[in-house]
């Protein structure tokens, strides 16, 4: 068995490979001028069960993964799982509008051609899974996440709306300590109401948890209410930290004390690994 890090997540890659006690294949990446990818593995799978661990995040790394996928298919593996810690192109999963496409049911058909199983971690929506074609499972970096912030003496744990508050309630559990959501009205695409509750936080340290934050516009105007109500330390956390456009200078101008990610996307916020939750997904005794 051999696992193949793609370069969008050489840290998880190398982290399983570690707590598995199986080899990182050896392979070799590179650009043409043209700016098309080159993959080979150097090390003989022929006969093997590989794991590939990749990102699909940014686009490009789409196509990694892809090429991936097909030298291992075309270098005799036995076997080929796909472990995708941020699946991108999840959010649309759905066609909002005529003349779209389903982005993430395009995704999981492409991911599936060379691939007898994908797991995935905190996928968006948990529905996505169905669109696979093929054996298709996620877990998630809650307790990993939940079990730093309550070295953080949080007081209480909140959704920035009503859609993570399972994932607020299950931190919450962990941390043993109080759990609740704001409330959110959603205008277009990128302007976020927040309206706030009459929340008991004055004094507290709060930990804001939600799967992906991406502009952090929805954060930001969370993090600038609860300490309008008193909130001492207020913490945001996410899985997928994509951090887009001015998301830190919002999180930080509107009074965040502190960030926290996960490594599924690679930043200075990566403060949590998400090994333990995909380990236990995987079902591989460690030699």
């Amino acid at each position: 068995m051999y696992i193949i890090g793609g370069s969008a997540s050489s840290s998880v890659s190398k982290d399983l490979s570690k707590q598995l006690h199986i080899p990182l294949a050896e392979i070799v990446s590179k650009r043409f001028p043209d700016g098309e990818l080159y993959v080979r593995i150097l090390d003989d799978i022929s006969g093997e069960d590989v794991i590939i661990v990749q990102t699909t995040y940014p686009d490009p790394n789409i196509i990694e993964l892809l090429l991936l996928q097909e030298a291992s298919r075309e270098s005799g593996a036995k076997s080929i799982t796909a472990v995708v810690p941020y699946f991108g192109y999840a959010r649309q999963d759905k066609k909002f509008e005529n003349g779209e496409p389903i982005s993430a049911k395009l995704m999981a058909q492409l991911v599936s051609k060379s691939t007898k199983k994908v797991l995935t971690v905190d996928p968006h929506k948990e529905h996505i899974l169905d669109f696979f074609p093929i054996q298709a499972q996620s877990c998630t970096a809650v307790p990993e996440l939940a079990t730093f912030l309550k070295g953080k003496k949080v007081d209480m744990v909140l959704a920035p709306d009503k859609g993570a508050l399972v994932r607020a309630k299950q931190t919450s559990q962990i941390i043993d300590c109080d759990f609740d959501f704001m409330d959110k009205t959603r205008i277009d695409g990128s302007t976020v109401e927040i309206k706030p509750k009459n929340l008991e936080v004055k004094g507290n340290n709060v930990a804001i948890i939600d799967d992906i934050i991406s502009t952090g516009n929805t954060m930001a105007k969370s993090i600038f209410e609860l300490k309008k109500q008193g909130a001492n330390k207020v913490f945001v956390s996410c899985t997928h930290g994509l951090f887009a456009a001015d998301a830190i200078k919002n999180l930080n101008q509107a009074g965040c004390d502190e960030i926290i990610s996960t490594d599924t996307i690679i930043s200075e916020f990566s403060k949590v690994k998400v090994t333990p939750c995909i380990t236990k997904k995987l079902k591989i005794k460690s030699k």
